[in-house]
């Protein structure tokens, strides 16, 4: 594993944000964890498409896992999921549906597309937080990602 484990986290809602932040620094011990966030499906995939891309071919690696809201602005996660897994310096990147949408047609949306796992967003803060802890002992800490 690299020295400091990269990941991306894709939220537009700043409560949901920052208790996904929390619950982040609370799980780290040991992983030394960045974390990217962006707010909205365009920032997401500026990432790794955009002038100045923080992973990809431009920059020569790729994050741990990407963490995607699917009810995002400018690009919803359905399109961000679509373009990472359509290209192929990117498909093998890991992507977590981190989401609070339980409809049958979003999940099966999602799998066809080619997510990774599909995570219902606990409602009580208490339960998100260790929900999105366990999520990130999993893709960060004992999941082996692909090399670019």
């Amino acid at each position: 594993m690299n020295a400091a484990a990269e990941f991306l986290l894709v939220e537009d809602n700043p409560a949901d944000l920052e208790l996904a932040l929390r619950a982040i620094r609370r799980a780290d011990a040991g992983l030394a964890a960045e974390v990217r966030v962006a707010r909205d499906g365009a920032e997401a995939l500026d990432c790794f498409f955009g002038p100045q891309a923080s992973w990809g071919s431009t920059a020569g690696r790729l994050p741990r896992a990407v963490f995607l809201d699917l009810k995002l602005p400018k690009i919803d996660g359905f399109g961000v999921l679509q373009q990472l897994k359509a290209d192929p310096r990117t498909k093998a990147v890991p992507v977590v549906a981190l989401t609070s949408s339980r409809e049958a047609r979003d999940i099966a949306e999602c799998y066809r597309l080619g997510i990774n796992s599909y995570v219902v967003k606990p409602m009580e803060s208490g339960d998100f937080i260790a929900a999105v802890r366990g999520l990130h002992d999993y893709w960060l800490g004992r999941n082996e990602p692909p090399q670019p």
